[in-house]
Parts: structure tokens; C-alpha cells; sequence
């Protein structure tokens, strides 16, 4: 599987499970996902820890099976993966994403997606699309926006600069870091202390969160004008010479066309 869910002490624990390509996200991975929010909507455990196996937390969508010559990207995000940033966002627990290694596109969108981003020290978190072409997409323009500020976000933006767990702490866009080591024992404490707590007094807290965050723009228009964005991208010579040359593990040479 490429999903593991487990719940203790009403802590449920969902962990993507795809270690050698780094939790990389392709469509059957996206299908489990978003069966297992489903089953956690339903459950209704206290809290959600997610986190990812092996050597990273997800290093984004899966790029092997891209089309860089016809693919419909803004269907791909509409589709495949925006429902999954809609549905995480929408569970009415505290969750929390424990980070370490990569989070990058698909993988920083579903980490923002939740209420609070705990990293290690040596996470990486960013926008790689200028490497290949594309559009931040994933709800990236607006947890850069809100979390580091517009004049952050266009630079990292532009740069593809990574952000250490340290950097993301301090910027604001993500809570706190912790040691490598440390990080997972830290979680399950605060999501222990947060379980025994008024969960459903929290669920309401976090409504008007999300009313307030959305009152300029809501999340799924975001997400749709990111999604078109991303197609109109996909039509340029840059984003085939992107997504081929990542593929053929060599350098771009883009020419802004």
C-alpha cells in the first residue's frame, strides 16, 4: 500500500508510503490518499499526525509518468491533486504534519494543508517549478504569500531557493523545528497533550480560521486559478523542455517561450 493509516489513544497516524521515490505522488498514490482522509473524515479520530517513510516527507508529484509534450496539467491539478489539499484541509480535527526531508510541491501542498507544520532541522521545503518550467501550484502562492510575505514568495519563487527546517521556522512558514532525532517524540507529545484537550470547542476554532483565511480569496478558487495557470504553462516550449529534461536527468535550457 501506498498509504499506511493506524489510530492510537485517538491519535490517527497516516503515513505515505512510497520510500524509494522519496513518497514522490503518482495517481494511484493520490487515489489512496484521498480513500484514507475519507475513512479519517469518518473515524473522526482527536488528532492526525502525517508523515512520510524512509528518507523524506514527499519530495512532490511523481514526474516519471508526465506527458511533457500534451499533458493537460490544469486537469491533472484539478482533478488528481487539488481534492487532496481540499480534503486534508477540510478535516475537522487538529492535524499536524511532521517533516523531514523533502517537502516540495505536491509534498509542501499537503503539509500546508494541515493546521500546524512541525519540521526537523534538516527538512527542505520550496518551490523546485523553476527547474522544470511550471507553475507553483499545490496552494503554494498562498502559504508563501500569508506565511513569509509576497516579496519572499516572488523570490523563492523565481530562485527555486530550498528552505532548511531552521529557515522555514524562522520565515514563519512552518511552526517550529526540531532535531532530527527529537521531532517524532515532540509530535507525539503535543499531539497527545492537544488529544486530551476540547477537540470540539478546537473544530470550531478552526472553522473561523478558515473563514477568516478565505476572506480575501477562498482555497479552491486558489486552487482552480493556480490549476489553469499551470495549463496555460503547460502549453509553453519551457515546460516540455522542463518536465523532458527532468526525466532525462539533465539540465533545462529554457528560452521563455
Amino acid at each position: 500500500m501506498t498509504i499506511e493509516l493506524a489510530t492510537n489513544d485517538s491519535i490517527a497516524r497516516l503515513v505515505l508510503n512510497r520510500p524509494e521515490k522519496l513518497n514522490a505522488v503518482n495517481g494511484e498514490m493520490a487515489a489512496d490518499l484521498l480513500a484514507a482522509i475519507a475513512r479519517i473524515a469518518s473515524e473522526s479520530p482527536r488528532v492526525l499526525i502525517m508523515s512520510g517513510a524512509g528518507r523524506g516527507f514527499c519530495a512532490g508529484r511523481d514526474l516519471d509518468d508526465a506527458e511533457s509534450a500534451d499533458e493537460d496539467a490544469e486537469a491533472v491539478l484539478s482533478e488528481i491533486f487539488n481534492p487532496l489539499f481540499l480534503a486534508i484541509r477540510g478535516l475537522p480535527m487538529p492535524t499536524i504534519a511532521q517533516v523531514h526531508g523533502p517537502a516540495l510541491g505536491v509534498g509542501l501542498g499537503l503539509a500546508m494543508a494541515c493546521d500546524i507544520v512541525y519540521a526537523a532541522v534538516s527538512a527542505k521545503f520550496g518551490s523546485p517549478f523553476a527547474r522544470i518550467g511550471a507553475v507553483l501550484d499545490s496552494g503554494g502562492h498562498r502559504h508563501l504569500v500569508d506565511r513569509v510575505g509576497p516579496h519572499r514568495a516572488l523570490e523563492l519563487i523565481y530562485t527555486g531557493q530550498l528552505m532548511s527546517g531552521v529557515e522555514a521556522a524562522e520565515m514563519g512558514l512552518v511552526n517550529r523545528a526540531f532535531p532530527d532525532k527529537k521531532l517524532a517524540a515532540a509530535i507525539n507529545d503535543i499531539a497527545g497533550q492537544i488529544a486530551k484537550g476540547p477537540t470540539a470547542a478546537f473544530t470550531l476554532s478552526k472553522q473561523l480560521v478558515r473563514r477568516l483565511e478565505d476572506a480575501e480569496m477562498p482555497f479552491d478558487a486558489l486552487l482552480a486559478a493556480e490549476a489553469a495557470a499551470q495549463g496555460a504553462a503547460s502549453r509553453t516550449a519551457d515546460y516540455r523542455e522542463g518536465i523532458s529534461a527532468f526525466q532525462q536527468k539533465r539540465r533545462p535550457t529554457f528560452t521563455g517561450s
